[in-house]
């Protein structure tokens, strides 16, 4: 049996069913499951009494202890676009048709080290279980890149097929060059369930089905995938009501409004969740809490595209399940999931009030949300059989300096976001003193910007 010891943490946030956050807190991991949480006197006790020997011992003392953060929406591949020139001013649509081109270039190695490098990113910021929605798969690139690359980092996956089937010769906004045809993509995620999906307890990789939007898949695939992935009881991600060139093309296209659409397609349920919503009117609000679908959050993205401020108080009174996404590499530039909590809470109250999201909310999205949405009930708090995923970030630093002492908590949101000290995957110490593990980033960084170089000037051929 491995076992580790955390002990002293200035503060442990367990986000159990009470909330407890304890003074002087421990916690014990055994083979990857937390065993005990507590005060370092109690959970010193359970270990003397059942004479167990820790394989480590560590001291968290100037730490805050909380549950790994929960990424529920992201793109990585979109790493080796970042800050593309043409793109940094535009909306969602002219955005994507500017980036299309150059995502036509991309190989199963660039979405492997693509994925480290975003995986990398995310975990140093203190996220433990991330989803990705992979839905452009030109040159022979598949599903199976990301996950290889998830497995080697040691990062807890939920990985989403996605797929786009609608080009622009039919109405949609991808060209035609981009798309797949239907039955081939039904037939890849039937694939990829049976040879990746794990449904059990304390799981370390997923499958979703996600057609990526109604802009770019039929109402068929819609339906079809639904079918499909409860067929398989797993997952079903998309994106939704991101903007008001969504809101106009769901109207003109299927007259009916975004949250109407997925009601029709049968794309509502707790098995379900939706990107953005920025634009979910409070039919679609009420039609979501009734059902318990789930929203992916994505403030820094919707504040890049400038595509308006989701009203996260209304979704959250109405009792609907929200967790956090990042969104895109290159819709966000950034992949930092505790300054994405940050600017969550700020937004929130841009478009609300001071009292509009407090700092514990906006973390209890980021940890418990996030795995409500996902449909996990092993991780998201901190507490006996869950998950041991389990982070910790220092307050002897400089960006803590005069707040630490007063609500260290809140202080993690409301100070310049900062990168993990500890980082507990599935009882594996992924990061330790700030330092990654498991792979070599300078060379992953090296690798991933010679490979976007390539990318970019591969774009002119596509044309």
């Amino acid at each position: 049996m491995s076992t580790i010891f955390l002990q002293h943490a200035d503060v442990l946030v367990t986000m159990d069913s009470s909330r407890r956050e304890i003074s002087d807190g421990a916690l014990l991991i055994c083979d990857g499951v937390i065993a005990a949480v507590g005060t370092t006197d109690e959970v010193q006790q359970l270990v003397n009494s059942q004479q167990i020997h820790p394989d480590q011992i560590i001291n968290m003392q100037h730490r805050v202890l909380l549950p790994g953060l929960v990424n529920t929406h992201h793109h990585m591949y979109q790493s080796l676009t970042r800050a593309i020139p043409g793109a940094q001013d535009a909306e969602l649509f002219g955005w994507l048709q500017r980036l299309y081109p150059i995502w036509a270039g991309l190989t199963p190695e660039m979405i492997q080290v693509s994925t480290l490098t975003a995986m990398a990113e995310l975990i140093l910021s203190g996220c433990t279980t991330s989803s990705d929605h992979l839905y452009i798969y030109p040159n022979g690139c598949r599903l199976d890149d990301s996950i290889e690359a998830a497995q080697q980092i040691g990062m807890r996956f939920h990985a989403c097929r996605g797929s786009m089937s609608v080009g622009e010769s039919q109405g949609g906004l991808p060209p035609d060059a981009l798309v797949e045809q239907e039955q081939a993509i039904l037939n890849d995620s039937m694939r990829l369930i049976e040879q990746w999906h794990d449904p059990q307890p304390h799981a370390m990789l997923r499958i979703a089905v996600a057609p990526c939007s109604p802009f770019s898949v039929s109402r068929d695939l819609m339906r079809e995938s639904a079918l499909l992935a409860r067929s398989y009881g797993v997952g079903l991600h998309t994106h939704l009501a991101e903007n008001d060139n969504d809101i106009s093309y769901s109207l003109q296209k299927f007259g009916m409004t975004p949250a109407q659409y997925a009601e029709s397609l049968g794309w509502v349920g707790a098995d379900v969740w939706h990107a953005h919503c920025v634009k979910l009117d409070h039919q679609g609000i009420d039609l979501f809490a009734r059902t318990g679908t789930g929203i992916a959050h994505c403030p820094c993205s919707n504040m890049r595209l400038a595509s308006g401020i989701a009203p996260i108080p209304a979704m959250l009174k109405a009792g609907i399940n929200i967790g956090l996404g990042v969104d895109g590499s290159a819709s966000n530039d950034g992949a930092h999931l505790l300054g994405e909590a940050r600017q969550a809470m700020l937004l929130a109250r841009v478009g609300h009030g001071p009292a509009a999201l407090n700092a514990r909310q906006a973390l209890e999205m980021a940890t418990l949300g996030g795995a409500k949405v996902l449909g996990r009930h092993d991780i998201g708090a901190l507490a006996v059989g869950m998950s041991a995923d389990v982070i910790a970030f220092r307050t002897d630093t400089l960006a803590m300096a005069g707040a630490a002492i007063h609500d260290p908590v809140a202080a993690l949101l409301f100070c310049a976001p900062q990168q993990v000290d500890y980082s507990i995957i599935n009882g594996n110490v992924v990061v330790q003193e700030g330092q990654l593990n498991t792979i070599d980033l300078p060379v992953v960084i090296e690798q991933h910007n010679r490979l976007a170089k390539i990318l970019y000037s591969s774009a002119s051929a596509f044309h």
